[in-house]
């Protein structure tokens, strides 16, 4: 795995070489509006200056938090431990959580809240937990770690409901904070909110005219391909001459779970709150499934303004999701009614067909 992101990040290094990018391994701070210091003690001065220090994985405060690794120290393991406890029920823990599961560790995962997956529609994220319950994953939900000491046979930890248990490793996936920390930017002017994000306009740019910001240490939606976009509408801004604001609305994403949870739009609930809707949905056993014996189910929903027809919002929840909502979204971005996805002859036999087919809504409201 190690191996892996080593040639990745060689990858990307010659990219940038190749593109007459200089670059320097060392910490950086802003001195002024235009300059840069390195640890190294050399400066760099330029007209404009890009952040771009990403996010950091957040340990909570208790005894013990130390021996946990987070996702940065994960892809470092010497060997696969047999047991282990992920906290957290975001993208990333029930993503690790499915992943060491699925490589033979005895996985087990405390989530605080009530239903992991929060902030996605409630539908999907149950039936995601419902698969990764019956894939072997131990999910205790409401649950959460009171403290944790080394021991001789591994990390024993105390969770709140009173019960103990020893695990090779403990991971924590409780969340990532803007690494914006000893950058030096409070003192040029630039504002943190409350959990250290840069705030910045809608083409990127701080309090520093000179002095822009993109991806997670902005807080705005924490996503690759997010942070890639606002960095070319950064180029196109302060480069091209073309002022270009960053297009947040109707991103498409997915989680890459066991099954995968692909989502564009607004959730059931959000639309709810919005305006009057109805809910197209359906929960089945694939062919290929069923013919192998398999007992796994996969979801396609479709959440539609009563007024206007448009497709507010689209959940899929079945292997390959990621794939089919890039397509679903942009249809999805493009307006499309469900008329509009009515029309589509269906792709037979597909898991992607129903989304095409359902014709009469469960739910109003």
């Amino acid at each position: 795995m190690v191996a892996e992101l080593d040639r990745l990040e060689g990858v990307y290094r010659n990219i940038l070489k190749n593109n007459g990018v200089e670059t320097f391994d060392a910490r950086a701070t802003l001195v002024d509006a235009h300059t840069v210091a390195l640890s190294t003690g050399e400066t760099k001065t330029a007209k404009h200056i890009l952040v771009a220090t990403g996010g950091w994985p957040a340990r909570p405060d208790i005894p013990g938090a130390e021996l946990a690794i987070t996702s940065n120290e994960i892809f470092h393991l010497d060997e696969l431990p047999k047991s282990i406890l992920i906290v957290g029920g975001g993208f990333i823990a029930c993503e690790f959580a499915c992943i060491m599961n699925g490589l033979g560790a005895k996985t087990t995962q405390f989530y605080r809240g009530a239903q992991v997956l929060r902030g996605f529609d409630d539908e999907a994220r149950g039936l995601v937990s419902e698969e990764m319950i019956q894939s072997g994953v131990d999910l205790h939900l409401g649950t959460n770690v009171l403290e944790m000491k080394k021991v001789e046979d591994g990390i024993w930890v105390k969770a709140t409901n009173g019960s103990e248990h020893v695990f090779d490793q403990v991971m924590f996936a409780t969340g990532r904070a803007p690494n914006s920390a000893n950058l030096g930017l409070e003192d040029l002017g630039i504002s943190l909110d409350r959990s250290g994000a840069i705030e910045v306009d809608a083409y990127s740019q701080t309090a520093v005219p000179s002095v822009y910001a993109i991806g997670d240490v902005t807080n705005r939606i924490n996503l690759t391909p997010v942070a890639i976009r606002e960095g070319m509408a950064f180029v196109e801004t302060v480069f091209k001459g073309n002022p270009t604001p960053v297009d947040h609305d109707l991103v498409p994403s997915a989680v890459f779970t066991q099954p995968e949870l692909g989502t564009v739009g607004l959730s059931e609930e959000a639309a709810r709150d919005q305006e009057p809707i109805e809910v197209y949905c359906t929960s089945f056993k694939p062919m290929q499934s069923a013919f192998a014996g398999n007992s796994n189910r996969v979801m396609m929903k479709l959440v539609v303004s009563q007024s206007s027809r448009k497709v507010l919002g689209c959940h899929i929840v079945a292997p390959q999701a990621g794939e089919m909502i890039q397509l679903a979204g942009i249809a999805v971005k493009m307006g499309a009614t469900k008329e509009d996805f009515d029309r589509v002859v269906a792709v037979h036999p597909t898991m992607s067909e129903e989304i095409v087919t359902m014709r009469t809504p469960v739910r109003r409201g």
